[in-house]
């Protein structure tokens, strides 16, 4: 009989934060769209636990156009409204108005640096983070480069980005590695 591989042990049980873990979870991101799905979902996740905003994201997805940040810019008023009746999603009025507010903000950083991959790649010179964590306990929750990327993007009008999401954001887009050095995906993403 296989062995099952050794993995992280945060996912627990739970069937999609394994396929998340497995699958998504440290891969680097290119795809513009794909970075404002993790920025939408890691805003929404601001004092609450991963595995809730996992367990909606289907729902953030068609509540929010598909993580379309050129529509979610040009979002009104009767549409948050919506948004804010809507069951299936965190009905927070502040993060549904930041996530507004940060599709306009990504949209000009598009514009600046011709995508949102080229600006944000920076905090990380291009390449992803590798650590070699050999316990949960020990991984920060911000790092120097989670907090020079929270400063920058405040500065450019992004709102619930602190260091501890952008390091949350970072994990999540890949830029960072940090499975544990004995997780199979480790090896696989080093």
């Amino acid at each position: 009989m296989p062995s099952t591989p050794k993995t992280c042990l945060w996912p627990g049980n739970d069937a999609l934060m394994n396929q998340y873990h497995d699958e998504e979870w440290g891969v680097a991101v290119h795809d513009d769209r794909k970075h404002f799905e993790f920025i939408v979902l890691d805003t929404f996740q601001a004092g609450l636990s991963w595995k809730t905003i996992l367990h909606k994201r289907e729902n953030f997805r068609k509540a929010f156009d598909g993580f379309d940040f050129v529509k979610i810019a040009r979002y009104k008023e009767a549409k948050i409204e919506k948004l804010i009746l809507d069951a299936g999603i965190i009905r927070n009025r502040l993060k549904i108005l930041a996530t507004v507010g940060n599709a306009k903000a990504f949209i000009a950083i598009q514009q600046e640096f011709g995508s949102f991959d080229e600006y944000i790649w920076q905090f990380v010179k291009g390449k992803p983070k590798v650590n070699k964590w050999k316990a949960h306990s020990l991984i920060p929750a911000t790092s120097a480069e989670s907090d020079a990327m929270s400063k920058d993007l405040y500065k450019r009008g992004f709102k619930f980005v602190g260091s501890t999401i952008c390091y949350a954001y970072m994990q999540a887009a890949g830029m960072v590695n940090d499975h544990l050095t004995d997780c199979f995906r480790y090896k696989t993403l080093k």
